[in-house]
């Protein structure tokens, strides 16, 4: 039975009580959210996941890493361990990304690693399988493929319903910097522009529902318009889209499909608040999953700083689900150390914003290691942080010795002179 039709009977189920338990969060108003497509649950029905999270209304904000090949480095047993690090430092959902070779290989093979929710946008498979011939791909392709993954056990796809006709006018036309930085906006903004037809994912959006329904598959609606610069942002391209979205979210709901949608991107800090009130506008207050946002666009080397700044606020007002950026994003396929450093930062941001939404229980964390500090209790400080190896790690390099206090103030640490 799909989580939907669970949520609508009201009786809930073992998965349902035990994200209840995880949150802190009441049964029945969990439920509700779900029916009211608030709230997402993303596992397939082929999965039985020992950590499974709940996306939306109320909960802590979550947060996912991206892993997965590219055609210039296609390495996977350098990527199943990005998968191990990210969910041993606690990322709620992973999606495989890769492009290139044995895509199908890799994916079933992370799939069978990963114990959190895998997420795919299966426009990358479609285009690999035509050697990205983008002229060459069929109708078909487009369904095949989504029938492919849902089988195997995908539990989110990302899917561009939103590049259409009319919205890639709207792009075509418009001032921007960077037409578009999404790959399968890309892709399919191309399909359309070759074959001179609608785009399958939102003329077909039927069938779409149908294959997610099966086995139940989360949708997350993709913003193939976000905007890559900051100039861009919140412009007609990227607004035009995310309205039919909100509509394509609706009869999702109608269909019993869990649904989530995508947002930017690269917008000024001033901005942030404006663009979560209108995705919870026009997208019916679904569950929203931002990319960042990047605060600006000059920090190559350290995004994953600028993405964390956007993606505190963004979360505080309202987005529910960070994707990561890590220091390698706009510069090359990230490293296992670029992925602990983007997991991190952006853990941060969505804590701090679940401190100040008053998620319930969200500072007891910072309380705990607020009075292992003061006590000096070194070991319990390193059981509360995010990293504690790294925090571990600064301490063992600079006090070698047992002293209580730390290499900064040594025997001038004011909270022992107090303490005397």
């Amino acid at each position: 039975m799909n989580i939907l039709d669970v949520a609508q009977k009201g009786k809930g189920n073992n998965l349902i009580k035990k994200i209840c338990c995880d949150e802190n969060f009441p049964q029945k108003q969990l439920m509700k959210d779900i029916v009211n497509g608030f709230t997402v649950i993303p596992i397939n029905i082929n999965r039985d996941l020992s950590k499974p999270c709940a996306i939306g209304k109320g909960l802590k904000t979550k947060v996912n890493v991206n892993i997965g090949v590219s055609p210039d480095s296609s390495n996977l047993k350098q990527e199943l361990k990005k998968l191990k690090l990210s969910v041993e430092l606690g990322a709620d959902a992973v999606m495989d990304l890769s492009v290139g070779k044995d895509i199908r290989k890799i994916r079933q093979k992370i799939l069978r690693n990963c114990q959190v929710p895998l997420g795919t946008v299966p426009m990358y498979e479609i285009a690999v399988k035509r050697d990205n011939k983008i002229g060459d791909i069929t109708e078909k392709d487009f369904f095949q493929v989504l029938i492919d993954q849902a089988k195997e056990g995908v539990d989110f796809f990302t899917i561009h319903s939103g590049v259409t006709k009319q919205t890639v006018s709207v792009m075509q036309r418009s001032k921007r910097l960077i037409k578009m930085v999404s790959r399968g906006g890309a892709m399919i903004s191309k399909w359309i522009t070759l074959h001179k037809k609608e785009n399958p994912f939102y003329k077909r959006f039927d069938e779409v529902l149908d294959i997610a329904k099966q086995y139940d598959v989360t949708l997350s609606l993709g913003d193939g318009m976000r905007p890559g610069s900051l100039a861009d942002a919140t412009d007609n391209a990227q607004i035009s889209e995310l309205k039919v979205l909100g509509k394509l979210q609706k009869l999702a709901l109608k269909k019993g499909v869990q649904t989530m949608i995508e947002g930017p991107g690269h917008v000024p800090i001033d901005q942030i608040k404006k663009n979560m009130e209108l995705e919870k506008k026009y997208c019916n207050g679904a569950p929203f999953y931002v990319l960042g946002p990047l605060v600006t666009d000059i920090a190559p080397g350290y995004d994953h700083i600028t993405s964390a700044i956007g993606g505190a606020i963004a979360a505080t007002y309202g987005a529910d689900f960070l994707c990561y950026v890590t220091p390698a994003e706009h510069l090359c396929l990230p490293d296992i150390n670029d992925v602990r450093d983007g997991l991190i930062a952006s853990k941060i941001a969505a804590h701090a914003a679940d401190i100040a939404k008053g998620v319930k229980g969200a500072i007891n964390r910072d309380i705990d290691i607020s009075k292992a500090r003061n006590a000096r209790d070194w070991k319990k400080q390193f059981s509360f942080a995010l990293d504690p190896e790294k925090a571990f790690n600064y301490r063992k390099n600079s006090m070698p010795s047992k002293k209580d206090v730390c290499s900064m103030c040594g025997e001038f640490c004011p909270i022992k002179i107090l303490e005397k």
